[in-house]
């Protein structure tokens, strides 16, 4: 229920995969806060009404992680992620998943140059900053798996040669969670490398006006976003999430809340270790959005239903009923005791 943004830097596929990024210097904690409000007050200009979600969003992207955006149709999710790679100044590859999409049309192939009278390697979309795995859900799991070794591993293997991917790479999938004529299900193995699954829902009737009034006012389609930082930029703030403080009982909080889906009565399988390094993760990077250099519970449980719902896997015979990954995610969150811990 978004007007749609200036299209993103065009789309093209690269003949040979980029160089190894410079490594990047971290900031004090006052300058990554105000660069990251910058970049979310911009976004907002085309996503309105959604910071919460979209806090969320940039945390997963500092944190090196990928996004499933899980929405109905209309709701903003491709526009978040387009907005987010213009906004953070990041190369941006979109990938329309369809049923005839083939894993070399994600990855690339070799082709015979004539001329030259040799093969040479021509790069897929996935040779992105941020690659927009559009309806990620309408493609046969073959394809799906094509993007396991790029989001775990950030490399792709073509014919027995590996390439590295641009630094930073962040996937961020959409799917549509009512629509099931023609999808399959994500396998639970790629459910897994997504650090969030976000939903950012239904603007509220106020936010809905103020979206026709924008449209209106502006008598063009477009928002035309700004660039707030670019790729050096957004490595900078990567590494800074690295630098922040994680309190040894906050930790084990992360890894209760993890423990905790696993012997809950409604789950069949928990939440793997990954999810625990999840809560972590995206914990610290959500401080370095609010300006601190350590962690707080508050934190945890903001991230926790994000990333523990999708890796919970209810019992079948529940699935009738209102029993889902989310409402254990809610409930370990309810039962699970809270470290009591201040600013170091």
């Amino acid at each position: 229920m978004t007007a749609d943004p200036t299209a993103p830097p065009e789309d093209t596929e690269p003949t040979q995969p980029a160089q190894p990024a410079q490594p990047a210097e971290p900031m004090d904690p006052t300058r990554a806060a105000a660069l990251c409000g910058a970049v979310l007050d911009e976004v907002e200009r085309a996503v309105v009404g959604k910071r919460d979600g979209l806090t969320l969003v940039l945390a997963a992207l500092l944190a090196r992680g990928h996004v499933l955006l899980e929405d109905l149709p209309g709701l903003g999710k491709t526009l978040a992620a387009r907005s987010f790679a213009r906004v953070l100044g990041l190369d941006f590859s979109r990938a329309q998943f369809t049923p005839d999409l083939l894993p070399a049309d994600l990855t690339g192939s070799f082709l015979y140059d004539q001329q030259r009278g040799s093969f040479d390697f021509r790069a897929g979309p996935v040779f992105t900053h941020l690659l927009l795995a559009d309806e990620v859900n309408r493609t046969p799991p073959k394809t799906q798996s094509a993007l396991l070794e790029a989001m775990q591993e950030r490399q792709v293997t073509v014919e027995g040669r590996t390439f590295a991917l641009p630094d930073p790479f962040v996937v961020v999938a959409t799917a549509n969670p009512v629509e099931h004529e023609g999808t399959y299900p994500l396998p639970e193995a790629q459910l897994d490398r997504f650090l969030l699954r976000v939903s950012l829902g239904y603007p509220s009737r106020d936010q809905e006006y103020d979206v026709v009034a924008r449209r209106v006012e502006r008598r063009q389609e477009d928002v035309r976003l700004d660039a707030v930082t670019d790729a050096a930029g957004v490595r900078s703030l990567q590494e800074t999430v690295e630098r922040v403080r994680l309190d040894p009982s906050v930790g084990r909080y992360c890894v209760d809340l993890a423990v905790a889906t696993r012997s809950h009565p409604h789950a069949l399988t928990g939440a793997s270790p990954r999810g625990s390094l999840g809560l972590a993760t995206a914990a610290r990077a959500l401080a370095v959005v609010a300006g601190r250099d350590y962690v707080v519970p508050e934190d945890v449980k903001a991230v926790a239903p994000s990333v523990l719902g999708h890796r919970v896997a209810v019992r079948p015979e529940l699935w009738m009923s209102d029993a889902s990954g989310a409402s254990v995610a809610a409930d370990v969150l309810g039962q699970v005791p809270v470290p009591s811990v201040g600013a170091p």
